[in-house]
């Protein structure tokens, strides 16, 4: 009767966990190891010295990245559209405070947030990293 009760409770609590799948179609980045350290001494990022400003980092992530500064801290995003495969045309593009995908359907992304703002049936967001600052360096990982 014990190992009924053992083998049951086992059932039961392997059948309730599942896998966390927010969203099956969030799949084409590739989870790549993200390690850059930005110094906002020098004049490519001289730009993040000003709220709204960002700059696009090549190299790193998918596609590069792009880091914005947000006015309370900086955020960076995988520069390369979530919703489709990594190609030649998937490169976000830097418009304003948005990042635009160069595919025929221009999805376009806020880089505040890192949320669609073109088509509401966008299941997927900008990939985020972290980002520290330390002095006048930024540090971006994942």
């Amino acid at each position: 009767m014990k190992k009924i009760f053992y083998y049951l409770l086992f059932m039961i609590l392997f059948s309730t966990c599942s896998k966390n799948n927010a969203d099956e179609n969030c799949n084409f980045l590739l989870n790549i190891g993200v390690n850059a350290t930005l110094n906002l001494n020098l004049p490519q990022y001289s730009p993040l010295g000003f709220i709204s400003n960002s700059v696009y980092v090549p190299g790193y992530g998918n596609k590069g990245i792009i880091v914005i500064n947000t006015g309370t801290g900086f955020a960076a995003w995988d520069a390369s559209d979530p919703n489709h495969s990594p190609n030649s045309c998937s490169t976000l593009e830097i418009v304003g405070v948005e990042g635009v995908c160069g595919c025929t359907d221009e999805n376009t992304y806020s880089l505040y947030t890192g949320q669609p703002l073109s088509d509401p049936n966008l299941l997927c967001g900008l990939k985020a990293y972290r980002v520290e600052q330390s002095g006048n360096t930024l540090l971006i990982s994942n």
